[in-house]
């Protein structure tokens, strides 16, 4: 690795991203950045660029772009930036727009949010130009998911999508928090699918995956609707994928702590060495990603949106120029993942 990649990535475990880098430097990976004229983004794509881990393609007023790069010093002398307003391939977009939605955007509807940068961004992508997206620097996760969620859609067998997080502490600790960002509420199925889709992003990130479907009941020890619903979820996951190791209904003491599974779960193949969390709703999701980053110090990289044909990545609209170069890697990693 490079002593300036080593050096971005600062605080965060340098194993993990020297693992990410080498799955996709100098693969031509594309990636579409809707919000160019972002100093954070524009700089992070400069610097993705230079080290020849993804090649950026910059949505925007070039004139704007250009000028802003030229105030900052930023070289991006073969960079593309491409402005919407004179696209010479608009008319096809526009076509293979209405033809996707398939009767719910008219021609004219689909000239208009086809200027918006996220569904111009996410055509991108769709038609094949780009392999992912990232987003979310200055717009809402609403205005990022939703043109994916329209144009690009889940993957077959998946019926939505969900946000993964990274935990990272110190140069040992890896695990995955899921979903902790978009349903507010999975049944037994969108449990169940998360579930699978979260085992796979853990290998991304070179974690073993031993999948913990989580509860307030550990194997029959409470009785509610809320378990019946883990552990219908965990049937389905074992049914859907069983080369993972999927167990539940667990606690999370039972999940994590070796001795505690001795005692609550003794004959599972994931208690108290779960290394993938799911949770059984975004509330408790949520909250238990922030209890860990706060509380336990970890370092909380996400969300990670799981679950889609091609990948897209919603930014914090607090990120800084760092998490914008990470959440790219990230998402270059994710469009090699079959």
């Amino acid at each position: 690795m490079s002593k300036n990649l080593e050096n971005n990535l600062g605080g965060l475990e340098v194993e993990l991203f020297e693992s990410l880098k080498y799955k996709i430097v100098r693969r031509s990976i594309k990636i579409v950045f809707p919000e160019a004229s972002d100093l954070r983004v524009l700089g992070a794509a400069v610097r993705l660029n230079a080290e020849e881990l993804v090649t950026p393609i910059l949505i925007g007023d070039e004139k704007k772009v250009v000028e802003i790069a030229h105030k900052r010093g930023f070289k991006i002398s073969g960079l593309t930036i491409i402005d919407p307003k004179n696209y010479a391939k608009f008319d096809e977009m526009v076509a293979a727009f209405v033809e996707r939605r398939k009767g719910k955007a008219t021609e004219d509807q689909a000239r208009t949010l086809l200027l918006d940068p996220n569904y111009f961004g996410t055509m991108l992508t769709y038609l094949g130009y780009a392999d992912g997206m990232v987003s979310g620097a200055i717009h809402s996760t609403g205005e990022t998911v939703r043109p994916a969620l329209q144009i690009i859609k889940t993957k077959p067998g998946v019926s939505r999508t969900s946000g993964a997080f990274l935990m990272v502490r110190g140069r040992e600790e890896r695990y995955l928090f899921s979903d902790c960002a978009i349903n507010i509420n999975p049944d037994a199925q969108a449990l169940a699918e998360i579930a699978v889709e979260s085992a796979k992003t853990a290998e991304l990130f070179d974690i073993d995956p031993k999948v913990a479907m989580l509860s307030f009941s550990t194997k029959g020890s409470a009785a509610s609707d809320e378990v019946t619903k883990v552990v219908e979820a965990t049937k389905i996951a074992q049914q859907l994928a069983p080369e993972y190791e999927i167990d539940g209904e667990l606690q999370f003491d039972a999940a994590y702590i070796a001795s505690v599974a001795q005692q609550k779960a003794p004959d599972s193949k994931v208690a108290g060495k779960a290394t993938v969390f799911v949770f059984p709703e975004i509330q408790s999701g949520n909250i238990g990603y922030k209890i860990a980053q706060r509380f336990g110090n970890f370092e909380a990289i996400g969300p990670i949106l799981q679950g889609l044909n091609k990948p897209v990545s919603d930014l914090s609209r607090g990120c800084n120029e760092e998490d914008v170069y990470k959440l790219s890697i990230i998402t270059a990693a994710q469009s090699l993942i079959k």
